[in-house]
């Protein structure tokens, strides 16, 4: 840090009032932070909420809620990111990527949602994963902290099976992946 030493053709209190708020603008300029997070994007399990569907009688959809950090923000696809590795084929066509579990016989197993397709008259497999906007925040320090609510279908009408869990990873643009999150085991009614 420089100090420049320098005359004033001022009376004496315009000096002391001119001093002040140097001071006071060096005092709030060294208050600033500088947030150091991991590249690496983590996340935190907030919650998961239930939301029941009047009409069919059932919980059949969630909202499933993360906290995250990532250092240099680079979270978030727009939506012409669509080249590798980004494509539709790709595990990193989604940002935000979720898992659905069912207990089966005491063993938590990976089960792949299903819906009836009546055009192929075919299974198709739902995705639950999502792809979250670009949040990189404007100017230098790109580190940043938020939290993502998705709203999830949870209701596997092909199954007898009524405890779940859902895992939940972060994937950032550098395809540095989080942490992965769990709910707590579900009980649908």
């Amino acid at each position: 840090m420089r100090i420049f030493i320098f005359h004033l053709n001022m009376n004496p209190v315009s000096k002391i009032y001119f001093i002040l708020i140097m001071l006071v603008i060096i005092l709030f300029s060294s208050c600033t932070k500088r947030v150091n997070y991991s590249e690496i994007p983590a996340i935190e399990y907030e919650s998961f909420i239930g939301l029941y569907n009047s009409e069919l009688g059932i919980y059949d959809r969630g909202v499933i809620t993360v906290n995250y950090t990532d250092g240099d923000g680079d979270i978030g696809l727009s939506q012409g990111d669509t080249l590798a590795p980004y494509n539709p084929e790709s595990r990193y066509y989604y940002n935000f990527i979720i898992t659905y579990f069912e207990v089966r016989n005491g063993v938590v197993t990976e089960v792949p949602l299903l819906s009836y397709n009546p055009s192929t008259q075919e299974y198709d497999t739902i995705s639950l994963s999502a792809r979250i906007p670009i949040l990189t925040p404007p100017g230098r320090n790109k580190a940043i902290k938020g939290m993502i609510k998705d709203t999830i279908f949870i209701y596997n009408f092909n199954s007898d099976f009524d405890t779940i869990r859902f895992s939940v990873v972060l994937v950032d643009r550098a395809l540095h992946e989080s942490n992965t999150v769990f709910t707590p085991f579900v009980v649908r009614e």
